[in-house]
């Protein structure tokens, strides 16, 4: 079958899939996460990883707003590097979250298949490029005297 073929495939890189309804999905844990952006923060983030060579396994999500989700690993020990994503709008999936993989029928499609791709960036080279395209809403802190 297909999608058994597709499964194997996937889970030569070490991740966790299993079948849902309508396809495969990955099960993020602690080797795999996924990061979720939207909007111009994930088109300045797909520019900038591109420029400087740090592009890894992207899924795009199909619909009316750009929607990208990043494969990530080292997100055990990146608590901060989360907080500043998920301050900047986005979506950290981990600990256990499905993430749809292409297939017929799914609404998802790889933009940067995982064996185009170099690596699987740290989630720090992420929250880099967040930063660096000017998606993070942090507000210069006060400082008291």
């Amino acid at each position: 079958m297909a999608l058994s073929v597709a499964a194997e495939d996937f889970r030569r890189y070490g991740w966790t899939i299993e079948m849902a309804g309508d396809g495969l999905d990955l099960i993020t844990d602690e080797r795999i996460a996924a990061l979720e952006l939207t909007g111009s923060v994930a088109a300045g983030v797909r520019r900038y990883l591109r420029a400087n060579n740090l592009s890894g396994p992207v899924l795009e999500v199909m619909g009316p707003q750009r929607r990208e989700i990043h494969l990530v690993v080292g997100v055990a020990k990146a608590a901060r590097a989360l907080d500043s994503l998920r301050a900047a709008g986005a979506i950290v999936h981990t600990e256990g979250a499905r993430v749809p993989l292409p297939g017929p029928g799914r609404a998802i499609a790889w933009s940067v298949m995982p064996h185009e791709a170099r690596w699987v960036p740290p989630v720090v080279a992420l929250a880099a490029a967040v930063r660096a395209v000017g998606g993070s809403e942090r507000k210069p802190g006060r400082v008291a005297c």
